[in-house]
């Protein structure tokens, strides 16, 4: 665990403004998940990953990079792309996640989120929102949206203003670099940025409850990018089943969570 912990607070990334002092919450045991394959799929290794979701039998996926950006719609067993819509080629995007019948994606540095309607594809809207956008999932009552810093800032459905936000903690630390995000069963499941470990975090206080190690998955992408790193994560809650990929990945893994030992 201790290493771990250093892994992931190594990088000198963007601090809060005022660290809260460490707590007993520095002492408490947080359990490691390793993450089991159970199958795998063919995934565009073109596909420069930053937001996955499950819906009603399909991928949906948002893509980065400049010029290369989309929305799409994605046919598990084969990887297929049924349908998609590109963001203006100036803006990179980003997180996605579901509202309502309409997807709602963020731009990198932009500052612009876009509205697209589930069924068509086609952007419907489009909204500001504060600071930088990485990762966006949603709880059923608000939008959660990481920007890279250990914040967690939960937003207005409709207005995309910051409700509350929280910092993430692992044993009593901030941790940044928090990239793709998604809900499971209460729970907020983060990509950490360049490393293989996701952490599952608590919504009311920012405090990870579990760190699940990526290392096996990871491990089957030959690759020498140092930007085809993990991130992507969808739950499909009807069967239960979780799947990861990463940006630039030829796979997209479902797994099982287990504890390590």
């Amino acid at each position: 665990m201790l290493f771990l912990l250093a892994f992931l607070l190594q990088a000198p990334a963007p601090q809060p403004a005022a660290v809260p002092p460490v707590s007993a919450e520095s002492d408490a045991p947080v359990p490691v998940l390793t993450a089991r394959i159970v199958a795998r799929y063919p995934h565009d290794a073109t596909a420069f990953t930053q937001g996955l979701l499950w819906h009603e039998g399909n991928l949906y996926e948002s893509t980065g990079l400049e010029g290369r950006s989309e929305i799409r719609r994605v046919r598990l067993a084969d990887g297929k792309v049924l349908g998609r819509a590109r963001l203006p080629t100036t803006q990179f995007g980003e997180g996605m996640t579901l509202w309502g019948r309409q997807l709602v994606s963020l731009t990198w540095k932009s500052g612009i989120a876009y509205r697209w309607d589930i069924r068509t594809l086609k952007r419907v809207a489009e909204a500001r929102f504060v600071g930088e956008g990485w990762g966006l999932a949603g709880n059923g009552t608000q939008l959660i949206h990481s920007d890279g810093t250990p914040t967690l800032r939960f937003l207005d459905p409709a207005t995309l203003a910051v409700k509350r936000q929280v910092t993430v903690t692992l044993r009593g630390k901030p941790v940044s670099q928090l990239n793709e995000l998604e809900v499971i069963d209460g729970a907020v499941l983060a990509n950490v940025w360049h490393t293989p470990y996701l952490l599952r975090i608590d919504p009311a206080t920012g405090r990870t409850t579990a760190v699940v190690d990526l290392r096996a998955v990871v491990a089957e992408i030959k690759t020498a990018d140092p930007e085809a790193v993990a991130n992507g994560i969808a739950w499909d809650p009807a069967r239960r089943r979780l799947f990861v990929t990463g940006k630039l990945w030829p796979t997209l893994f479902e797994i099982a969570l287990t504890p390590a030992g």
